[in-house]
């Protein structure tokens, strides 16, 4: 099985690369294993979400028990509480859907 994370950090030409991955604190073994992304919408600007981050430890957890490399990165958020009155939403998500 051919595993993609590979080609960003075999060779003579990637030696850059693994240099980054180096100065993020990962070792010869990591950089040799699968890379799984973890990503999460967890921030501190919403009740909803601001335990996510926490639960993506638990799934990098997982991963590092796999036999993964995790990378962990985060993606953005739509609060209803902050979103709600602005123009394009002017009612919450959650009573379109549930409608």
């Amino acid at each position: 099985m051919e595993i993609s994370s590979r080609n960003v950090v075999e060779g003579p030409s990637r030696a850059p690369h693994r240099a980054m991955y180096k100065a993020t604190g990962l070792t010869d073994s990591d950089l040799e294993k699968p890379f799984v992304g973890v990503s999460h919408t967890g921030n501190e600007a919403t009740p909803c979400n601001i335990h996510l981050g926490r639960l993506a430890l638990h799934a990098k957890a997982g991963v590092q028990e796999s036999g993964g490399t995790p990378r962990e990165f985060s993606t953005i958020a739509v609060s209803d509480g902050i979103a709600m009155g602005h123009e394009g939403m002017k009612s919450s998500r959650w009573s379109v859907e549930k409608s």
